[in-house]
């Protein structure tokens, strides 16, 4: 009997799980496991902490239109011209033909010449003619330079601030209005008069990033060529002594016709001086 129940048990228990199976509902489908979500891309380092050689995801947001570049130009020219009064006015013509206006204009007369200074603003994008056409006003141009300082990234920054501050600024004016006490409304007040500060003060920066940067500052150095010293040579050294022997002798001559005219003075007190000191001796 018991060698009966070891050689029947095997198959009833595998009867018994094909029954259990039967029973089940057809159709139902395997447990899933739970859903786990994308992982989301880390956001960009700060640039102080960024490795030069490794590639960072853009922070450009797709759609918005590409920033345009703001870039302030400077310029520096000395030209040595024959007529500087006339150049003024030539250069301030090159100006007005550039779309752009005199900022100052300075002439000077000293003992090596006459020299003048003129600043003029021309747009940025016609920088480079109106170099080549103030060249063209000069005998010769011994000294230019230029520079150029890109602040977009300033610029853009700013209009950020802007954003963010305008908004703050909305916030401040609809808790004016909640405002229920003379308190809270001194205190929305004073803090909603620093953030129209702010906003002025960043106004008035991008106005002027705008405004130099759309036109370019050129300084220019004007100088006589008359007053230029000129290479030695014996002839003019020899008019020079001449010249400086002639003066000489005016002086001389003009000294002796204020000893004529003053005779009346010294001459008197010169027999006293000679008669007291043969007294003396005496």
């Amino acid at each position: 009997m018991n060698k009966l129940l070891k050689f029947s048990l095997p198959p009833l228990l595998i009867l018994g799980l094909m029954l259990t199976s039967a029973c089940a509902p057809a159709g139902a489908p395997p447990p899933m496991p739970p859903e786990i979500p994308a992982p989301t891309p880390a956001p960009a380092p700060p640039e102080e902490f960024r490795d030069e050689d490794k590639e960072y995801p853009s922070t450009v947001v797709p759609g918005e239109p590409a920033v345009e570049r703001k870039i302030i130009k400077t310029g520096y020219i000395t030209l040595e011209v024959e007529d500087v009064a006339e150049t003024i006015g030539k250069v301030a013509e090159v100006a007005d033909a550039l779309g752009g206006y005199v900022v100052s204009s300075h002439k000077y007369e000293e003992e090596r010449g006459i020299s003048g200074s003129v600043t003029i603003r021309v747009p940025g994008d016609r920088f480079d003619e109106a170099f080549d056409r103030l060249h063209q006003l000069a005998i010769n141009v011994p000294y230019e330079s230029t520079e150029a300082r890109d602040v977009t990234e300033e610029y853009v920054d700013l209009q950020a601030r802007l954003h963010n501050l305008e908004a703050t600024e909305a916030q401040y004016l609809a808790l004016l209005e909640k405002a229920t006490t003379v308190e809270e409304m001194l205190k929305v007040q004073q803090a909603l008069s620093d953030v129209r500060g702010e906003i002025e003060r960043i106004e008035g920066r991008i106005k002027y990033l705008e405004r130099t940067s759309d036109m370019a500052l050129i300084e220019v150095t004007l100088k006589e060529t008359k007053g230029l010293a000129e290479p030695w040579s014996p002839s003019d050294a020899l008019k020079s002594a001449v010249r400086g022997l002639t003066t000489f002798g005016r002086g001389l001559a003009t000294g002796f016709i204020w000893l004529g005219v003053f005779c009346w003075v010294w001459i008197p007190i010169l027999v006293f001086w000679l008669r007291r000191r043969r007294r003396s001796k005496v």
